[in-house]
């Protein structure tokens, strides 16, 4: 999930279709991840927090919200994402070898 932040964080802008692909990305990474069993159903939980929060932020983009607050946002998801990590080791590596297929 780090990674999914920070390669958000990086970018110029954010416009809906893009935070809307993401969270489709990480929707179905993380169902198969969990059906494999490649991660807890705590994980996959714990990691939809992070998924809701880009659908929170998708919809602010459409509604016109400056990019400045979208960013703000984004960057509060880092702190959860960094967490994550801590109590999930390697699911980021999980979701992130799923976009590389």
């Amino acid at each position: 999930m780090r990674t999914c932040v920070d390669n958000l964080i990086a970018l110029p802008h954010i416009d809906g279709p893009l935070i809307r692909n993401e969270v489709e990305f990480l929707s179905s990474r993380l169902e198969l991840l969990r059906q494999n069993r490649q991660i807890t159903n705590e994980a996959y939980l714990d990691a939809g927090a992070i998924q809701g929060a880009f659908t929170m932020i998708g919809n602010l983009v459409e509604m016109g919200v400056p990019q400045q607050e979208i960013f703000a946002q984004i960057r509060e998801q880092l702190t959860r994402a960094c967490n994550l990590e801590v109590k999930h080791p390697g699911l980021d590596e999980a979701i992130e070898t799923g976009r590389l297929l």
